[in-house]
């Protein structure tokens, strides 16, 4: 008989928690009819963090995929009107990606459809287990452990 194994059971419910919350997200996405995947929101998310329209080599070392997995994203998005490509005033070899009004619209649905989908799977606990769970979840996130109770 093997023992438990309380990290890989905690690894295993992190795990099925982020496909849940894929899937929830996902479902209020397409309620909305945003018209954007997943992966497009989180770019479109991450350009406007920015004060100025990034490259594209910038936008992947913050999303952490490859080069190529941006450029797909930037084609879909800029085919839909949410960003264009735009030449750097600077280097015109350099090539920059910016918003368009429409992709600053799209983004205000995005949040809506996350705060919805975020009331959807926090329902269940309290107040203080929000806040108990944000501290833990900054732990995981930032390596060390946050003070925020």
């Amino acid at each position: 008989m093997t023992s438990p194994d309380p990290d890989g059971l905690l690894a295993e419910q992190l795990l099925r928690l982020t496909r849940r919350v894929h899937r929830i997200q996902k479902r209020h996405l397409e309620r909305r009819d945003v018209g954007v995947t997943p992966a497009q929101s989180r770019l479109l998310r991450t350009l406007a963090h920015y004060g100025s329209p990034p490259r594209m080599a910038d936008l992947a070392e913050r999303l952490e995929v490859v080069p190529r997995a941006v450029t797909t994203l930037v084609d879909g998005l800029e085919a839909s009107g949410k960003v264009r490509r735009v030449a750097d005033p600077a280097n015109r070899r350099v090539t920059r990606i910016e918003l368009t009004d429409d992709g600053r619209a799209t983004l205000r649905e995005l949040r809506g459809a996350r705060r919805s989908a975020a009331e959807e799977i926090l329902a269940p606990l309290t107040a203080k287990e929000r806040e108990v769970l944000g501290v833990l979840l900054d732990t995981l996130i930032d390596g060390e452990t946050a003070h925020r109770c």
